[in-house]
C-alpha cells in the first residue's frame, strides 16, 4: 500500500528531527566541561626550554657614520681635479688643486717680513709687535698655501666631486674643523682632521669633494614611541637589507636621540645603529630594517604566544590533560616576538592547546554539516528545515 504524500513528510520529517536531536546531544557532549568545542582533536604544542626574544623594528638606509664635506682654503681657479665619483681614497691622498702662484708669493713675502723683523729690535714693545705680527702673517700665508690643496682626512670613497678643472674653488677662506661632526638626528661620528690646508664643512654642506667612510656604517631608524621606550644604548640588533635575500649585519644601539619627530599625528624618535660584521656586498644608500633585540631570557619555560590569552589582568593556557581541556592560570615573563616565557603554572612537556580558527557560521554557533545555522543557547541560523 502507496503511503500518502502528508504521511510520507511526516516521517522524514519526524526522521530528521530525530537526527538533529541526536547531533545536538553529541555537540553539547563535546563541548562538555573543558572539551573542545567543534568535537575535533585541538592542535596542540608542547611546553619546551629554550630562549625567548623579544624586539623591535624601524626601517632606514645604510649611511656612513663618518663623512665630511671638503674644500679648499682660498679662493683660486681649479688645476686638477685627480679622483672621480665613486674611487677609493687613502688618507693624505692629494684630490684636487688650485694655481697656488699667489699664495706662494705672498708666503715669500711674509717670509721676508718676518725675517726682517726678526733681525729688528724686539727688546721695545714696538719692536716686538712687529715681530708678532710678521710671524702671524707668516703662518697665515703658509695656511693659504696649504689650502691651495684638499687631502682625504681619512681612507674612504669619494661620494661626490662638485667642481671641475678651470672653474672656481668656491672657497670661503675658512678654516680647518677638527672635532666631532655632528648630524641632524644627534648622532655623532668622529670628523678627524680635514688634512693639511683642507677645510670641511658637516657632512651635508655640500663641499667641492665629499667623502664617506665605508668601513663605519650605520642605520637610523624612526621608532614609535610605545617601542623608544624598551630601547637602550647598547642593546643588540640584526640588520637585514631589501635589496638582498638572505644578507644581514650585526649593529648595536648607538644613540636614541630625546626629541621626537613628529609626522601626520605619530610621534618617532630617531635611534642610531651602528653595525659590525658588514657584507662586502652592502651599499652606501641601500634600504634596510633594523630589528633589535629588547628582551631576552635564556633556559626558561617558553610556549607559543598565540597559545596565551591575558584579560582582566589574568593570564592563561588551556592545557591537554587526559584527553580533556582545563584551564590554567600562568605568570609570563618576557613576552616574545613567537613565544613567550612562562614564570609558574606549567611544566616542560605540558601539552598547550592553540587557537584554532573559527568555522562557526553567522549564527555564531556549533556548525553542523551541511547546515547553514548553529545554536547558542537555542536555535539559531536560517538553514535549517522547517
Amino acid at each position: 500500500m502507496k503511503l500518502s504524500t502528508k504521511r510520507r513528510t511526516l516521517i522524514i520529517n519526524g526522521v530528521l528531527v530525530v537526527l538533529l536531536l541526536g547531533g545536538i546531544a553529541a555537540a553539547w557532549a563535546s563541548v562538555g566541561d573543558d572539551t573542545s568545542g567543534d568535537g575535533a582533536a585541538p592542535l596542540t604544542t608542547r611546553v619546551t626550554r629554550g630562549t625567548v626574544l623579544a624586539s623591535v623594528s624601524a626601517s632606514g638606509s645604510v649611511e656612513s657614520a663618518r663623512t665630511r664635506a671638503l674644500g679648499f682654503a682660498v679662493s683660486g681657479t681649479v688645476e686638477a681635479v685627480l679622483v672621480e665619483t665613486g674611487d677609493r681614497v687613502k688618507k693624505g691622498q692629494v684630490l684636487a688643486r688650485i694655481d697656488d702662484t699667489a699664495a706662494r708669493e705672498s708666503l715669500e713675502a711674509a717670509r721676508a717680513s718676518l725675517d726682517a723683523a726678526e733681525e729688528a729690535d724686539t727688546s721695545t714693545a714696538s719692536g716686538y709687535s712687529q715681530y708678532i705680527n710678521a710671524r702671524n702673517a707668516y703662518r697665515s700665508a703658509k695656511r693659504a698655501l696649504a689650502g691651495t690643496v684638499i687631502k682625504a682626512p681619512f681612507a674612504g670613497v669619494v661620494t661626490a666631486v662638485n667642481g671641475a678643472v678651470g672653474g672656481s674653488s668656491g672657497a670661503s677662506g675658512g678654516s680647518s674643523q677638527g672635532g666631532q661632526a655632528q648630524s641632524q638626528n644627534g648622532s655623532t661620528g668622529s670628523a678627524g682632521s680635514a688634512g693639511s690646508g683642507g677645510s670641511s664643512g658637516s657632512a651635508g654642506s655640500g663641499g667641492f669633494i665629499e667623502i664617506a667612510d665605508p668601513a663605519r656604517l650605520r642605520i637610523v631608524g624612526n621608532f614609535t614611541e610605545a617601542d623608544v621606550g624598551r630601547i637602550k644604548v647598547g642593546q643588540a640588533a640584526t640588520v637585514s637589507f631589501d635589496a638582498l635575500a638572505g644578507v644581514t649585519a650585526s649593529g648595536k644601539v648607538t644613540v636614541v636621540d630625546p626629541q621626537p619627530q613628529t609626522s601626520n599625528n605619530v610621534v618617532q624618535y630617531a635611534v642610531t645603529i651602528s653595525l659590525t660584521d658588514v657584507p662586502s656586498t652592502v651599499r652606501l644608500g641601500q634600504t634596510a630594517t633594523a630589528r633589535v633585540t629588547v628582551g631576552e631570557a635564556a633556559d626558561v619555560l617558553t610556549v607559543a604566544s598565540a597559545a596565551v590569552t591575558t584579560a582582566g589582568g589574568r593570564t592563561t593556557v588551556t592545557v591537554l590533560e587526559n584527553g580533556r581541556q582545563v584551564v590554567k592560570r600562568v605568570e609570563v615573563g618576557i613576552k616574545g616576538d613567537t613565544t613567550t616565557e612562562i614564570k609558574s603554572g606549567l611544566r616542560e612537556g605540558d601539552q598547550v592547546v592553540r587557537p584554532r580558527t573559527s568555522t562557526t557560521g553567522g549564527g555564531g554557533g556549533i556548525q553542523f554539516p551541511g547546515g547553514g545555522g548553529g545554536f547558542g543557547r537555542g536555535f539559531g541560523g536560517g538553514g535549517g528545515n522547517r
